[in-house]
């Protein structure tokens, strides 16, 4: 029995907290969210994101410092937006025996991984605390009500990536390890770019405009471009066929439930990105993801017509058959 902190009760944190309370672990959770906090207080479920999942034991808590104290592995189950703020917030209570395990995808400000940052922070703070990054393809609805699910644990030191993997492996949960944490991060958030492209086709279906063939066209294209360029950005040429890459990334742009594909859905039916934005519950990674991704290449020379196209669409008043004619080029 591992004594877990989950530090995020949004969809995927509740997922995990739910398989790892089953497995026998202590789990204990976090939140900002007084509504979310209350939920599991007295009913026992969260209520704002998965209210059928039961979450009974848990101890739940608004202060981090509470649910951090003695735990052994800190789940960082935050946006990418805002996970390195409460790793800030965590920094003088964290300890050397400690493991952090990051959900956060992709890209920090100043083109960083966000796990390098995490790292840098650790290092800079005296600290010697393992860190780990997990990536798949684990919808949180699917994984909460115990459909089989996969994902990769990497860290720059095998042996922890292992460690922890065994230890946070359910019957319901299996998670392999590797090492390659900057492809996992990398895919990660671009697959979150590709979704939302293909969210875009699925709101065109309503009026005949979109199916499955534009899709497939759209997902190839994205694909495509992955595979050729994370490598240039040091990613393993191997993690795209991986859990964290060719699976993250089917799931991702074809369940009902991913929210980047939500997204690009929205769009497609003509919402602007300001209103989907505000009528989401759960943040889109695919709209920052496409930002950053442009900016990076961008800095290197690099030419990537799919993430222009997306971040067009976003940014730029590009229209739905432009955003089309420019993504599957």
């Amino acid at each position: 029995m591992k004594r877990i902190a989950v530090m995020g009760l949004g969809n995927f944190g509740t997922a995990l907290a739910r398989n790892w309370i089953l497995a026998g672990h202590d789990v204990r959770g976090w939140t900002v969210e007084q509504e979310v906090y209350d939920s599991i207080s007295s009913e026992g479920n969260n209520e704002k994101y998965l209210s059928d999942v039961s979450l009974s034991g848990m101890e739940v808590s608004m202060d981090p410092t509470k649910i951090i104290s003695g735990a052994e592995i800190v789940v960082l189950a935050l946006p990418s937006g805002v996970v390195l703020s409460v790793v800030d917030d965590l920094l003088p209570h964290l300890t050397d025996h400690q493991i952090l395990l990051d959900l956060a995808k992709g890209l920090a400000p100043g083109e960083e991984m966000i796990s390098d940052v995490i790292e840098a922070k650790l290092q800079a703070a005296g600290l010697k605390c393992g860190l780990c990054v997990m990536m798949g393809p684990t919808i949180a609805p699917e994984l909460a009500r115990g459909v089989f699910t996969t994902a990769l644990i990497t860290s720059k030191k095998l042996i922890l990536a292992e460690e922890i993997a065994e230890h946070l492996t359910t019957s319901t949960l299996r998670l392999s390890a590797a090492t390659d944490s900057l492809g996992a991060e990398y895919w990660g958030a671009f697959k979150n770019v590709i979704a939302l492209a293909c969210g875009v086709v699925d709101g065109l279906k309503q009026d005949g405009r979109g199916g499955d063939n534009l899709k497939a066209a759209v997902f190839t294209s994205g694909y495509r471009e992955a595979v050729k360029l994370l490598p240039e950005l040091g990613a393993d040429p191997e993690t795209a066929f991986s859990a964290a890459g060719i699976g993250d990334l089917f799931v991702t742009a074809t369940s009902p439930h991913g929210r980047n594909r939500e997204m690009g859905e929205r769009l497609g039916l003509g919402q602007t990105l300001a209103a989907a934005e505000r009528d989401m519950v759960m943040v889109s990674e695919g709209v920052r993801a496409a930002r950053l991704f442009r900016k990076l290449f961008a800095s290197k020379a690099i030419a990537a017509p799919f993430v222009d196209a997306v971040c067009a669409l976003l940014d730029e008043g590009t229209t739905i058959e432009e955003f089309i004619d420019k993504v599957v080029a």
